[in-house]
């Protein structure tokens, strides 16, 4: 779903470039006062894993179309809304600047669909009213189904009224969205099934790293070595899910590619933007999703290392 420069106007391109930079502030300051400094090594292998897991587009059966998973509500459900948020902006901006993943004008709009659509709006509004840790396997698939095609569908209408907004392209929103949105539903669901499958294996494996960073698990006895564990899975997943996506995923478009060519007849409306930065456009090298994780987990540490140490600071001069 990362918009392209193609689709987007400046005037759009900066309402939401605002909007996106506003919750950012906001995210920073809610990750802040929370005092979670616990929280930091979890935020960057889960957002290594989130970055690497979206390298996969799985094929859609009988469309010629591909998806590939946000990880909003996996990351909502282990970091709380706001790290989340600001956890998977981090993604896409390495996406963006790094691999042309996503334009850099339209970077603020991706910010939105993608990361604010699913953790900020159907992780608390659809997720969160509906689990109540523990929770049984069967609610929490539910649930995460429910919420996972929310956020991708609020995405995808947001991505067909920017672009219709924009009017740089010719592309109808009737028949845009004719598109856009059962493309999204299915791959909403697939998300789902998998964010719940995996928030299944964690509760039963250590449920106190679940419920949206509501406790402080790094401090409970024996969960911060429950908790050092799951984190080492995570970091080997994303590890050799970095390692085989070349040979794994899919070649067909995704699902705004696919949207496009159906209603315009080519999935790319103009060439691609490479921002100065992109050292890897297109994840050409086979090391693309380790250089992408680890850069992920980079940014993310001197990110948080920056808001506490700064939390620590102004408490200091406010005693």
């Amino acid at each position: 779903m990362h918009m392209a420069d193609a689709l987007v106007s400046p005037p759009v391109a900066i309402m939401a470039g605002v909007a996106a930079v506003s919750l950012l502030v906001v995210a920073t300051r809610k990750v802040a006062r929370s005092n979670r400094t616990d929280i930091i090594p979890m935020m960057g292998v889960m957002g290594a894993f989130v970055f690497a897991a979206q390298m996969i587009n799985f094929s859609i059966p009988g469309t010629g179309s591909s998806g590939h998973i946000i990880g909003g509500i996996l990351l909502a459900a282990f970091l709380g809304p706001w790290a989340a948020y600001l956890t998977l902006c981090s993604v896409l901006m390495i996406q963006c600047l790094v691999f042309a993943d996503g334009g850099l004008m339209a970077l603020g709009c991706n910010m939105i669909n993608m990361a604010a659509m699913s953790t900020l709006v159907a992780y608390p509004l659809i997720f969160r009213p509906l689990v109540h840790y523990p929770a049984s396997g069967v609610r929490l698939l539910t649930a995460s189904i429910l919420a996972s095609v929310a956020g991708l569908e609020l995405g995808a209408l947001l991505v067909s009224a920017e672009t219709v907004a924009s009017g740089i392209t010719a592309l109808p929103l009737s028949k845009f969205l004719l598109f856009m949105l059962p493309i999204h539903l299915v791959i909403g669901v697939c998300e789902g099934v998998a964010t719940g499958l995996v928030l299944a294996f964690v509760q039963r494996y250590n449920a106190p790293l679940l419920g949206g960073a509501t406790v402080g698990w790094g401090a409970m006895p024996g969960a911060r070595r429950r908790s050092k564990r799951v984190m080492w899975i995570f970091g080997i997943a994303a590890l050799v899910l970095a390692a085989v996506f070349t040979w794994v995923a899919s070649a067909n478009p995704d699902g705004l590619e696919w949207s496009i060519e159906k209603v315009a007849g080519v999935a790319e409306l103009a060439p691609a933007s490479v921002p100065a930065t992109a050292f890897m456009p297109d994840y050409e090298s086979h090391f693309a999703g380790i250089v992408g994780g680890v850069l992920v987990m980079a940014m993310l540490w001197a990110i948080t290392t920056v808001i506490f140490r700064r939390r620590r600071v102004h408490r200091k001069y406010s005693e």
